[in-house]
């Protein structure tokens, strides 16, 4: 026969307390390893990632920029006055010599103003001639009556010493002697005054010749200026080269300084090359480039460093020490390496995606078999075109990845596949 036994209802309340105890402390452990597990790491195809050895040696420093080809020698050809244009010989790509006419204008005043000028020199020259021909003549009458006058004047001398003789000899008389020294005398002071005239004479004539020259000198000037306008109506290239650009039309008026053609000579060209404006505050004049110009590549020189900022890049200008590759000319688009220094024995690697110079940023440093890739904070010196001064975080021989990983930002480990 079965017995019923009765349970204390105490001891089955502490039971279910300690029950209850038991498994909140079971599922509190499970949360706290759960916690202390790491992140799974995120599985990345390696073949999408860019990575590179640190090493150890010389590293050269350089900013990298774009450009353009440019003519050394550009002849912007204007207008000398105003005119209207009649014909178009040449056109753009055309090869010019200095006396190859490109343009004909047109301007009947200037051709009437011309003729004007011719005519007035014409008349000055003859006027000149008159008038150096009259004092050429007024010049020699006046020497004439000087030298007539002296004649006398020795003819008095001489009779006035034989008067004195003959009173000397008390053979004339005293009278006679002292009427001809009266007339020697009187002869003398004309003779004096008749040179002093022909001086005056010839200085007149030399300042009424200097004058009437002058004249003659300021029509022909006036005159070479019109010819020199109406030359200038035959539009030529003035130097060797290539005709660039025709910016006028047939028919068009055109007013003095009016640039009517350019002409450059394609043989002398520099490369014009856009530098970030954050890299190019340590170039200077004279540093070495080299300029890719897609046929080949050429070095050269700073020779110039533009002082303004203009879209975030800084203008440098590029000469070259030998000649150019085939198929060089200008407007040709052009790659361009400035030489800033060269570091001796120091840690680089490629650049990064992303990082400034002298900054600290997190590189993924793979491990020795290349499946997996810490995080690794890394402090980084100065920058090149495709390289970086390594100053903390990683030594010579480890593998980083230099790809965006910006998407991985919240990860310390990433599995490589």
């Amino acid at each position: 026969m079965d017995i019923a036994i009765s349970q204390n209802p105490r001891t089955k309340t502490i039971r279910r307390l300690v029950l209850a105890a038991t498994a909140l402390l079971v599922v509190t452990g499970i949360s706290f390893a759960l916690s202390r597990l790491r992140q799974a790491a995120p599985s990345v195809e390696s073949a999408s990632l860019f990575s590179d050895t640190v090493k150890r040696g010389d590293m050269l420093r350089a900013v990298h920029g774009t450009g353009t080809l440019v003519p050394e020698d550009i002849q912007w050809i204007p207008a000398l006055n105003t005119a209207r244009v009649s014909k178009i010989i040449l056109h753009p790509g055309a090869i010019v010599k200095p006396d190859s006419i490109i343009l004909e204008l047109s301007n009947p005043e200037l051709e009437r103003d011309t003729l004007d000028a011719e005519y007035q020199l014409k008349a000055a020259e003859a006027q000149f001639q008159s008038v150096k021909a009259q004092m050429g003549s007024d010049i020699l009458n006046q020497k004439a009556a000087a030298a007539a006058v002296r004649s006398e004047y020795e003819q008095a001398k001489i009779q006035h010493a034989v008067d004195d003789k003959m009173v000397a000899q008390e053979l004339g008389a005293a009278v006679t002697a002292q009427l001809s020294k009266v007339k020697e005398d009187q002869l003398a002071i004309r003779t004096q005054i008749e040179e002093s005239r022909s001086q005056n004479a010839a200085d007149t004539a030399e300042a009424k010749i200097a004058a009437d020259k002058s004249h003659v000198d300021q029509q022909r000037a006036l005159y070479s200026l019109r010819r020199a306008q109406l030359e200038g109506l035959h539009v030529r290239a003035g130097i060797n080269g290539v005709l660039q650009l025709v910016p006028v039309e047939v028919g068009q008026s055109v007013a003095p300084g009016i640039n009517l053609a350019r002409v450059a000579d394609p043989k002398r060209l520099k490369a014009e090359i856009k530098i970030a404006e954050t890299q190019a505050n340590e170039l200077v004049l004279g540093m070495k480039s080299t300029v890719d110009t897609r046929n080949g590549t050429v070095t050269g020189k700073v020779t110039r460093i533009d002082p303004s900022v203009q879209n975030g890049t800084v203008t440098v200008d590029v000469s070259f020490d030998g000649p150019l590759p085939n198929g060089a000319r200008p407007d040709l688009s052009v790659d361009g390496t400035i030489e800033i220094e060269n570091m001796k024995n120091i840690l680089f690697v490629g650049r990064p995606a992303f990082g400034q110079p002298e900054t600290t940023v997190g590189l993924f440093k793979l491990n020795s078999d290349g499946s997996e890739a810490t995080r690794t904070t890394v402090k980084l010196g100065r920058f090149s075109v495709s390289t970086v001064e390594i100053r903390e975080g990683l030594r010579e021989g480890d593998r980083v990845i230099l790809s965006d990983t910006s998407q991985l930002s919240s990860y310390d480990r990433i599995r490589l596949k």
